[in-house]
């Protein structure tokens, strides 16, 4: 059996090596997640490297992602590689169909159904009240990047040497780093424009190679970024849902177009409903120009404590 793969120092590696995974066979891949909480895998960068896992295993290279469905089952650790395991139920004239598990230990925490499809001539449109064009101008009085203040990932994090800040960080699991820049429109802004609870403008901080899947997988790390936050948001964000249970449940995409990460792109969503101790968030990207890239939703688990039986 090969060695488990080095851990990334968290202090030195890219965004593009927060997506590596390495190969021990065929169709088996591993790989490092940092957290999203303390210690629990960021489930945004397990669904991108699922992708990396299932796409690498497509070997028609004019095939890009257009779709993926998943689950988060439990929760990821940092302090351990994750197993992708990959399975092939299809590879047609014109589709690739995937399935991923990822395996921490002998159990399953998450689950990846992606296709694969060759783009092809047919009847195109983007819906009437948000045609390119009309998107192009909305998307023109929206705040630009440029004019918002960087989202501070570790702003809230306070010690009292930056030495201290970095081991704190690192024992919770978290990169030292900022890898992806995220520019959050003003709320009051995104709901007045009546398409919207939240936005926000999303670029890898790097120059990203020309790979459509890194791209790929990219947005798809980016993509659950907000989406909790835009259910929360309905219920008084993260001190309203404190005492709550809230986690993503489900996650799915949809590509439209080619996409760069490395380009602005502005991440719309809304959550429409919460019932039954579940929330629905769904978000599009948008290039600058008006055009819809790429569509994501999730699920979110946000719910009164249940009370666990002993095991």
């Amino acid at each position: 059996m090969p060695a488990a793969p080095k851990r990334l120092d968290t202090d030195q590696d890219t965004f593009v090596e927060r997506l590596h995974l390495d190969r021990v066979d065929r169709d088996i891949f591993t790989g490092w997640c940092h957290a999203g909480a303390p210690l629990r895998a960021f489930g945004g960068q397990v669904a991108a490297q699922a992708l990396v896992a299932a796409g690498t295993t497509v070997e028609q290279p004019d095939r890009r992602v257009h779709s993926l469905h998943s689950y988060f089952l439990r929760a990821g650790r940092t302090t351990d590689p994750i197993v992708y395991l990959v399975d092939r139920p299809r590879d047609g004239r014109s589709f690739s169909t995937r399935r991923v598990k990822a395996v921490q230990y002998g159990e399953t925490i998450f689950t990846m159904s992606a296709s694969f499809a060759n783009d092809s001539a047919g009847p195109t449109h983007q819906s009437t009240h948000a045609s390119a064009e009309i998107a192009k101008q909305w998307i023109s009085k929206v705040p630009q990047p440029e004019t918002i203040a960087p989202m501070k990932w570790f702003a809230s994090m306070k010690s009292e040497s930056a030495a201290d800040r970095a081991a704190k960080l690192k024992a919770a699991g978290y990169p030292q780093r900022e890898f992806v820049d995220m520019r959050v429109v003003d709320a009051e802004f995104a709901r007045s424009t009546g398409r919207a609870d939240q936005m926000a403008w999303y670029r890898a901080m790097e120059p990203l190679p020309d790979d459509p899947l890194i791209h790929a997988c990219s947005v798809t790390y980016f993509s659950d970024l907000s989406l909790v936050a835009t259910v929360t948001g309905h219920h008084g964000g993260r001190s309203g849902t404190a005492g709550l249970e809230v986690t993503s449940i489900d996650h799915a995409m949809w590509f439209h177009l080619p996409v760069r990460a490395d380009e602005w792109l502005l991440f719309v969503t809304d959550s429409p409903i919460s019932a039954a101790g579940r929330g629905f968030a769904r978000g599009q990207f948008y290039r600058q120009d008006g055009v819809l890239v790429a569509s994501a939703s999730q699920e979110v688990l946000i719910r009164e404590p249940v009370e666990r039986a002993p095991r």
